[in-house]
């Protein structure tokens, strides 16, 4: 560029002209030569675009063709300078369009088509630049009428060319050009050049650019608005999905980029048809053709990734189907899921309900045998490419921070240990580089890490160590934990979990010495004077004691009474010079150890060695100065909550310490004085942790004594919480704002025990539910004097406790748990759900109020959670009463969506309380008519099978059913109409139900049953494979008639066998016909909104719904009813719509429906003749129509010669097969003879056909003969003359025999003398008869002819 502007203008001009006549010296196409010249022009164009156009437009003139390389060359001027040339382009184009026409060669059409794509291109780029522009007034529509013009040239004239470079360039040009079309023209052409463009996939081998070209058009249309693309997009799905299910070669540039324009195609189209888009690619998941499954899947990660707004929406339903090709067994379609579910991760929908399925496949897939190992992989796409793709969607997942820790332990994952470590090393890199707060993991909130319960891990160690079964290994596994004990002295959490493991391993060990020596090695090395190592040694022990309670009972008396705790040195020389204090803190671990062989022992081991071993040791060392709080914490927590409150608890030693020989007074005092203890030590937990978090871990240790069935336990655990919480509400001090988090939680445990049947349960939980209700208040700021009347009025509510009413109570406590932050709400729930199965059923019903009240008032924000209340439930109800199955149809009012799919989703065959569950939503008739509606729907929208091919010998394909939600579905259905309750839903909404049913029923017959699990699956639902579509359809729709009552209608249909007929393809048009004989007879008010529900029916895509609806239709034509009830014009319209079907099988019912007017409307026959006749016409196939019984002569002869032309073509169909069809053609000529006579068409067209009939007289086919027979002696009258008519009358019988020699001969003479002017067209029409196919018509028109000509030639004579 810098030389050009270096070149002084003479100069320039200089070359300019010499490059443009070099460039055109030679008319014929040069392409080195004439190619480098114009690339001169272009270089220079670039700078000095006004001298080049002034030299080229000279040799650019109208009405002259001009050079291939003049256009070529101002299409690259286009390219190169956009703001240069655009300013040209309206003038050019002026000049250009009438060239078009005079382009007779494909080179200069080619050139032409793709200057044009060249200036659309440069228009657009300009349009989209116009602050760049020097003129920015340009518009599209400066340009609209020329490029229309043409477009319409290229489109109409060039498209369909022979070239393929030519047809693939005019696509191309026709792409670029629709975005400067006047949008009203585009409207007018959508129609056209969508489906000429899409033809072009199969026209050519190269589909990139049609991909291209169609993207573009999709993208124009979509800009304007377009309404008329909406009809095109059947096509458009299907051909878009058919090229993004062709095999990508990577190798190949070409059909990556033409993968790449068609995904780009669905993402353009995802703008406006979202829905459609998504149901379309999701139904085409359900294929289990691998090709259709990975195209399918490739289009939906693009959807994900490219319109991430638009398909926000349609996560859940995303997530649900992608469910299905997950269990694909092919590599090609596992990897297309992986690539998925990465995209799903990058927007969210792992974060979902159900995202945890799609990790765990990832993960186990990972962890899948390598069988490929030591050899070369063969397939591409085989298990090391999945391998590498399951690997590589790990790594991006931040979702799967700290989850993906769960699966390094399980055994069934081991294979996928490392990929699952790159990633947590990847994630856990990049969240502390990040210095993000998640990066630190609480181990303790983490549900399957939750170490205050179990540690997993010390469970892992258990079961190995139960696994290997070999006791000397497990002695010497124990002694080695031991010697590692030292080593952990600076990290006192691990040391404390290692103590915990020894413990668990001698469990296992059956050494009793070794046991003896491990626990005394434990205990001396201890250092005591650490509280977190006092606690772990505690913990071991009682591990131990699980197996080994009197070894290790006798252990730790024998540690009592060693020279431990004596003040001189000791004799292992362990301890020397030991104060007072040390003594204490060897004294607190041995009282912990004692607490925790209490808590961990067998409990019928406990009982005898509770007094005697334990209680008694544990006196002996309780005068300890240093245990204070913690030390018993833990004592009391182990013995006193454990002792207290279970079984063989001081409740117990209460009832029978007589035996003991204790006085009764110090029995009382005991008593006493412990549950003050318990209340002191409970009291002290919270003083150390006085939070919402320490309130709840007091509270977990009570918690379960709630609902004991023993009255004494109730009221000691409800008694101890009322204490606790009025000591924390005293004592709370609120500094910031703290999110009572548990309170949800500990009003859900202790409300439902205002109804408890023992009073002084009662009056404890008013106290626990007024103290927490005022801590509610205190954290939401309102002081501490501050009196709310709502809570107030608890008060005066214990006072009734003697003899409560419940209702009262009930709606206190659900008046109560309103208060509830928003927040806490789904706590509160299924902590409700919990006290539906409680021991005293007064707390189930307060519980089941209080839910019910809650779900109604508040239920609304807790859509997320209705599945897992459901399913709550569902496991509840097994144990509680039916009334309180009333809470499906709360959660049914709000969230009825939600309740359906999870109900319809449950397997079958349905247990009992999800059939309850169905009757509780049958129960309320508004519900009852939403479900009908969303069933109705899900069958609308529902494909009923799929064609799947056959093997590749055979070939053909085969009707597949989708699937078994098909089956689930109808079945589902079935279960609830059988138990609505009452029916008026299923009645009122009858005439659609019994539509919606009886076309899934035509759907369903002879579909074969997926191959998918299909012999498990119908075992479990009672149905064969191969009919268990039409059995589920059939057992819904009989339930419906039943429902509705129609007793008469299913009597009708058992008596005549229409179910038996109705399952077979060969007679289910029989079988719908005697279903509408039926509903015609015995339910006619209902039939029309019947009619009128089936009616869009006819226009579906599927041709079994329109045979079964046309079916219906046919037979209420046959009946008087419809009249009566105004239906026969609808019905009448509709099968005349039907007669131009591309079905066959429909057109034939139509048709006939047509010929049972005459019987079930013969008035009608008069009022619509011309109409009937027209429809009639193009159904010759049926013989003896009724229908032209009932017309009058002076309507028909209007449509004589339609007829006979319409029956001419069937009288030589050749086929052995159409020989009824000629039958039926003959045979209608001579019965509309009737309406011939005296008039003179009827009669020109009788002699039209006079040839044909007389030679098929000798017609191979008997049946024909007689018809011919039939025909002309009907015919006769009308022939005019009168001595043919006798002739025909006489000789022309069907049981007669015919010489057919003297037949002809004496017939030509009769024909000669009264219609000489017909002999040419007599001799025309028998010469075509040379031709025919038949031998015997052949001869027959031979000798016809020759007696002709004889007889002829003998009249001139005689002249």
């Amino acid at each position: 560029s810098c030389r050009i502007e270096e070149i002084d203008t003479p100069k320039i001009k200089g070359v300019i002209s010499l490059a443009s006549e070099e460039m055109t010296r030679s008319k014929e196409v040069v392409p080195d030569w004439q190619q480098a010249a114009s690339n001169i022009l272009v270089a220079i164009g670039n700078k000095h675009i006004n001298d080049i156009m002034e030299e080229i437009l000279n040799k650019f003139q109208p009405g002259v063709l001009p050079h291939f390389f003049v256009v070529q060359t101002l299409a690259s001027l286009s390219d190169s300078n956009v703001y240069g040339m655009v300013p040209f382009l309206n003038a050019i184009l002026g000049t250009m369009l009438p060239m078009l026409s005079m382009a007779k060669h494909d080179n200069m059409k080619w050139v032409f088509s793709s200057a044009l794509r060249h200036f659309s291109n440069s228009i657009l780029e300009y349009l989209a630049n116009l602050d760049k522009a020097p003129d920015p007034t340009v518009r599209k529509d400066t340009f609209s009428s020329e490029i229309y013009t043409a477009y319409d040239t290229i489109f109409n004239n060039w498209l369909q060319s022979r070239e393929p470079k030519l047809r693939l360039t005019v696509a191309e040009a026709v792409g670029s050009m629709c975005h400067l079309i006047a949008s009203d023209k585009l409207e007018e052409q959508i129609p056209k050049v969508i489906p000429a463009i899409v033809s072009l996939y199969k026209k050519n081998h190269e589909h990139f650019i049609i991909s291209k070209s169609l993207c573009q058009i999709l993208e124009a249309s979509i800009n304007v608005g377009s309404r008329v693309l909406e009809t095109q997009l059947d096509t458009l799905l299907l051909a878009l999905h058919q090229q993004v299910c062709a095999p990508v070669d990577y190798s190949d540039p070409p059909t990556v980029k033409n993968h790449n324009e068609v995904l780009r195609c669905f993402s353009v189209l995802a703008i406006a048809f979202p829905d459609r888009l998504v149901m379309y690619v999701l139904q085409k998941l359900e294929n289990s053709n691998e090709r259709s499954r990975t195209g399918s899947l490739s289009v939906l990660r693009h959807l994900i990734n490219s319109t991430t707004s638009t398909m926000e929406s349609k996560k859940l339903l995303i997530l649900t189907s992608i469910r299905q090709p997950m269990a694909d067994h092919s590599n090609k379609v596992k990897k297309r899921v992986v690539q998925v579910i990465s995209a799903m991760a990058h927007h969210g929908y792992l974060e979902l309900e159900g995202g945890e399925i799609l990790v765990r496949f990832i993960v186990q897939h990972c962890a899948l045998p390598d069988t490929n190992q030591g050899q070369k992989p063969t397939d591409p796409e085989g298990e090391q490419s999945l391998l590498g793709c399951l690997t590589n969607a790990l790594l991006p997942l931040k979702v799967l921070w700290p989850k993906l820790l769960y699966y390094l332990t399980p055994s069934q994952y081991s294979n996928a240990t490392t990929p699952l470590c790159k990633s947590l090393i990847v994630l856990g890199t990049k969240k502390r580089k990040n210095q993000e707060a998640s990066f630190n993991i609480n181990f303790k909130q983490e549900g399957r890490w939750n170490i205050n319960k179990q540690c997993p891990i010390r469970c892992l160690l258990s079961k190995t160590l139960a696994s290997i079964d070999d006791d000397k290994w497990v002695c010497q596994f124990a002694a080695e934990a031991t010697r590692y004990l030292s080593t952990y002295n600076n990290a006192l959490e691990e040391k404390s979990f290692l103590y915990r493991c020894i413990g668990a391993t001698l469990q296992q060990c059956f050494n009793k010495e070794v046991v003896k020596k491990q626990l005394q090695e434990v205990l001396l090395t201890a250092r005591h004077a650490d509280a977190v190592e006092r606690q772990g040694v505690a913990m071991g022990i009682g591990l131990c004691a699980n197996s080994h309670l009197e070894g290790t009972l006798a252990k730790l008396e024998e540690f009592g009474k060693s020279e431990v705790f004596k003040k001189s040195p000791s004799i292992f020389n362990l301890l020397k010079e030991r104060n007072d204090v040390e003594v204490e803190k060897v004294k607190s671990t041995l009282i912990l150890s004692y607490g925790q062989v209490a808590f961990n022992a067998p409990p019928e081991k406990l009982l005898n060695r509770i007094d005697q071993d334990i209680l008694r040791s544990i006196s002996k060392h309780f005068n300890t100065k240093v245990l204070k709080l913690q030390s018993r914490n833990h004592l009391f927590c182990f013995i006193s909550c454990n002792s207290l409150l279970r079984k063989p608890c001081l409740g117990y030693v209460y009832r029978h310490y007589t035996h003991f020989n204790y006085c009764h007074t110090f029995l009382q005092t005991l008593y006493k004085d412990t549950m003050a203890a318990l209340q002191e030590l409970l009291k002290s937990f919270l003083t150390r942790d006085p939070t919402p978090d320490g309130l709840q871990g007091v509270f977990k240790h009570i918690e379960s004594w709630l609902s004991s069935p023993q009255d004494h336990e109730r009221e000691r655990a409800v008694t101890v919480t009322a204490h606790i919480l009025a000591y924390y509400l005293d004592n709370l001090t609120v500094k910031s704002m703290v999110f009572f988090h548990n309170l949800g939680a500990l009003l859900g445990r202790l409300s439902p025990r205002c109804s408890d049947p023992h009073p002084p349960v009662r009056t404890a939980a008013i106290d626990c539910v007024y103290t927490l209700l005022y801590t509610q208040l205190r954290y939401e700021g309102f002081s501490l004097d501050y009196k709310d009347e709502a809570v107030e009025s608890l008060l005066p509510l214990k006072e009734q406790l003697e003899n409560p009413d419940h209702s009262v109570l009930y709606k206190t406590c659900s008046d109560m748990t309103k208060r509830l932050p928003q927040q806490q709400m789904t706590t509160l729930v299924f902590m409700l759900f919990e006290g539906l199965v409680d021991s005293q059923t007064n707390c189930c019903r307060a519980s089941s109020v209080i839910l019910n009240t809650l779900l109604k008032s508040r239920g609304a924000g807790l859509q997320d959670k209705v599945p897992e209340m459901m399913e709550m439930l569902h496991v509840r109800l097994q144990s509680i009463t039916e009334e309180q199955v009333s809470t499906v149809l709360i959660l049914a009012s709000q969230h009825l969506q939600s309740v359906f799919n999870t109900l319809v989703n449950q397997p079958l065959p349905y247990d009992n309380w999800i059939s309850e569950m169905w009757m509780a939503l049958g129960a309320d008739p508004i519900v009852a008519n939403q479900i009908i509606e969303m069933v109705m729907e899900k069958l609308a929208i529902m494909a009923p099978f799929t064609d799947r091919k056959e093997s590749m010998m055979r070939g053909g394909s085969t009707k597949v059913a989708t699937n078994h939600p098909l089956a689930v579905r109808y079945r589902s259905f079935t279960a609830w109409v059988n138990t609505l309750s009452p029916a008026e839903p299923a009645v009122s909404q009858f005439p659609r139900l019994f539509s919606c049913l009886m076309v899934r029923l035509g759907a369903s017959v002879g579909l074969s049953a997926p191959k998918d699990n299909s012999t498990k699956h119908l075992a479990s639902i009672h149905v064969s494979p191969p009919c268990y579509c039409y059995r589920v359809a059939a057992d819904a729709l009989r339930i419906l008639l039943a429902r509705a009552q129609l007793d008469e209608v299913m009597k009708r249909l058992d008596e005549d066998n229409a179910w038996d007929a109705m399952r077979e393809l060969s007679s289910h048009i029989t079988g719908v016909t005697l279903l509408a004989r039926a509903i015609a007879k015995h339910a006619g008010p209902r039939l029309p909104a019947i009619v009128e529900s089936l009616c869009p029916s006819l226009n579906n895509i599927y041709e079994c719904h329109r045979i079964t609806v046309t079916a219906f239709f046919s037979e209420l034509l046959n009946h008087h009813v419809v009249t009566e009830l105004m239906l026969i014009d609808v019905l009448m319209n509709n099968m005349m719509e039907r007669i131009s079907d591309s079905c066959c099988t429909v057109r034939m019912l139509a048709v006939r429906g047509l010929g049972n007017i005459a019987e079930g409307s013969p008035e009608k026959a008069h009022l619509h003749t011309t109409i009937l006749l027209a429809a009639m016409s193009s159904g010759m196939e049926e013989k003896d129509d009724p229908v032209l019984l009932y017309l009058d002569k002076k309507n028909v002869h209007l449509l004589v010669v339609y007829i006979f032309m319409k029956i001419k073509p069937f009288l030589e169909s050749v086929s052995s097969e159409n020989d009824d069809i000629r039958c039926a053609s003959i045979r209608l000529m001579g019965n509309l003879s009737k309406f011939g006579s005296g008039e003179p068409v009827f009669k020109d067209q009788i002699h039209n056909v006079l040839v044909s009939l007389l030679l098929h007289l000798v017609d191979p086919n008997p049946e024909v003969v007689k018809a011919c027979k039939y025909a002309m002696r009907v015919c006769a009258p009308v022939v005019g003359s009168e001595q043919i008519t006798t002739m025909f009358q006489t000789h022309l019988h069907e049981d007669k025999n015919l010489h057919y020699g003297e037949f002809i001969n004496d017939l030509t003479k009769y024909l000669i003398q009264d219609f000489p002017s017909m002999l040419n067209f007599y001799h025309i029409s028998v010469i075509q008869f040379f031709k025919s196919n038949w031998p015997e018509v052949r001869a027959g028109a031979a000798m016809f002819i020759g007696t002709l000509s004889a007889v002829d030639h003998q009249c001139v004579s005689a002249k």
